[in-house]
């Protein structure tokens, strides 16, 4: 389950910014929308990000892209004729003159522990790195490792088992990518890695990649059919029924819509419409998540879907036996409303006159108990729209 994400020098994102999953405990209404834990602590099951375009929400969702892909590639680097990962990754603020190090950290809890990973990084090296694990009974925090340009440290509950390997390290590679090739005896390494990895951040115009489907639709259509039907009815799509055909080269995909004759008839699944496509697709998704408590990252989840389609797709993470979230970004309004959301639950990114992007909650403000959150923010109460100028398309105005 994800806690926080933090970066910090990223793209349009010069200063620490956290995205805090962290239900505020005075806050009363939704408790539907929350994860109940053992500890007693609350967490999100969905939020929301609002900004206007160029605000910097889709930076914040390739931030996320950014940390796991330095994760997953860091051991690469071995390749002379490769960029390491670090150099592809690398991409600070832009605006003033001063690149400096990028920052990312997470908090994630695992079974009966939080752990939080992150590191300091440039396109030369990792100038930081470190990991910590706090037992959730007990609240005693220990150290697995810290690590600096000159030296890794190493906590009491691993060292025995690592300290050999720590001059074999490169410097442009994660301590957490290195100890997760290995076999040890220690599995947190390996636990905090595939959890960070777990994370779904799903492609951006992901609808246009049929390859999503080639993949992994013929499992659900085998395995899972009812449900698939159940929900392409009950977001009003007329599909009666969905069957593959993977006896040619290329896989087909028909659906089924009853005629006016009572009979079905088929129909290729591309030329359904585009919005039908990608509800299927976050179907997918949705499910893969919901089933195996997984936290996913979805840019625009708006585009191609009618606003009822949209709250249908978030109503699907309010599932009471799992643990699943949902992070979005949007600019559609539709939904910003007290009736769906809690205040803690909705972001806004804003954009300043220099370039700088800055992530708040709507808990960051006072807000009224009869406040309309949509008015409110079309009316720039909170931020995150567009300043707008006066503009004419006629010459010498």
């Amino acid at each position: 389950m994800l806690v926080q994400f933090m970066l910090k020098n990223v793209l349009s994102f010069k200063e620490e910014t956290v995205l805090d999953m962290t239900a505020i405990n005075a806050y009363k209404e939704h408790q539907c929308n929350l994860i109940d834990h053992v500890t007693k602590e609350k967490y999100l099951r969905v939020a929301a990000i609002y900004g206007a375009n160029a605000s910097g929400k889709s930076n914040f969702y390739m931030a996320m892209s950014y940390f796991q892909r330095i994760i997953w590639e860091s051991l690469d680097n071995v390749k002379n004729d490769k960029a390491t990962a670090i150099k592809k990754y690398y991409h600070p603020f832009s605006f003033d003159g001063e690149e400096g190090n990028s920052e990312f950290q997470i908090v994630l809890i695992l079974g009966d522990y939080e752990y939080k990973y992150g590191f300091e990084y440039n396109s030369d090296c990792i100038a930081a790195e470190w990991l910590y694990r706090k037992n959730l009974q007990t609240k005693r925090t220990s150290r697995i490792f810290e690590r600096t340009t000159k030296k890794v440290d190493f906590g009491s509950c691993v060292r025995k088992e690592c300290e050999a390997y720590k001059e074999q390290i490169p410097v442009e590679t994660l301590v957490l990518t290195f100890f997760n090739k290995l076999k040890l005896k220690t599995d947190v390494f390996r636990n905090v890695f595939s959890r960070v990895m777990d994370t779904l951040v799903v492609p951006i115009d992901f609808w246009e990649d049929i390859g999503l489907l080639k993949d992994f639709l013929p499992e659900l259509i085998d395995n899972n059919k009812s449900a698939l039907v159940e929900f392409l009815s009950a977001i009003d799509t007329g599909i009666k029924d969905i069957t593959y055909d993977d006896s040619e080269k290329e896989i087909k995909f028909i659906t089924y819509h009853q005629g006016k004759d009572g009979v079905l008839h088929p129909l290729d699944l591309y030329f359904e419409s585009e919005g039908t496509i990608k509800s299927i697709m976050l179907f997918i998704y949705a499910r893969a998540a919901i089933l195996h408590n997984k936290s996913i990252f979805v840019d625009e989840l708006n585009v191609k879907l009618h606003p009822l389609l949209l709250k249908f797709i978030i109503d699907l993470f309010y599932e009471n036996e799992s643990q699943a979230q949902l992070i979005y970004t949007t600019h559609d309004t539709t939904l910003m409303d007290k009736k769906f959301f809690r205040r803690d639950q909705i972001w806004f990114v804003q954009k300043d006159e220099f370039g700088y992007s800055e992530l708040s909650a709507l808990s960051d403000f006072k807000v009224r108990s009869d406040a309309s959150f949509e008015k409110d923010y079309l009316a720039g109460v909170y931020g995150g729209i567009p300043w707008l100028k006066e503009f004419s398309m006629k010459e010498g105005k």
